[in-house]
């Protein structure tokens, strides 16, 4: 970039990767909400191998559904979210809607998995003891609570969306553009 070039551009006052972030987010704010989603995803998804040792471990009815239904409709609300916030159009509401009853799902297996866990810890008979040969069920455990959490902040920030892209709208990104003296010069009449 030419000192020219650099005395032109002036008037931001915030460095330009941050400015093109901004611009970026302004055109396209649900971003926000989908890279919650995939942290979700991938948070629940890399985690998985405690999940299934645990189900293995435990046996209880129903955990082996919930770790798949969790898994399953972890990816589908992201396609459901792609589908239903397209690109310069209207929010596809039979998809937001969907969406929403697979975070309802995603989040109540957690918890149910997260229940079946505590029961099969604290039952009379025979309860499962948490020792180094099983603290993969404490992982497991923790993990599903962190998801659950962080399940909501992305089902929350999908319901907040119309407030925070007119907060990020509200954001001067604009760049000015000064006059070097040499704008008389330039002939634009197009004749030779």
């Amino acid at each position: 970039m030419s000192n020219e070039t650099k005395a032109v551009k002036s008037g931001s006052h915030m460095p330009e990767f941050l400015r093109r972030l901004f611009v970026g987010l302004k055109r396209k704010p649900s971003i926000i909400a989908l890279i919650v989603l995939a942290i979700a995803f991938f948070q629940y998804s890399l985690n998985l191998t405690h999940i299934s040792d645990t189900t293995a471990k435990i046996q209880g009815p129903g955990m082996g559904l919930c770790g798949f239904v969790t898994m399953l409709f972890s990816m589908l609300s992201m396609v459901c979210f792609l589908n239903a916030f397209p690109k310069r159009k209207k929010p596809v509401i039979p998809m937001v809607i969907l969406m929403f009853l697979m975070f309802a799902l995603i989040i109540f297996c957690d918890f149910h998995y997260c229940t079946l866990i505590d029961n099969a810890r604290f039952r009379e008979v025979n309860p499962i003891v948490i020792d180094k040969s099983t603290i993969y069920i404490a992982q497991a455990y923790n993990v599903l609570q962190n998801h659950i959490v962080i399940e909501s902040i992305g089902a929350a920030l999908v319901l907040l969306l119309p407030v925070y892209s007119k907060l990020l709208r509200k954001i001067n990104t604009s760049i000015t553009v000064e006059d070097n003296g040499k704008l008389d010069v330039i002939d634009i009449s197009g004749e030779d």
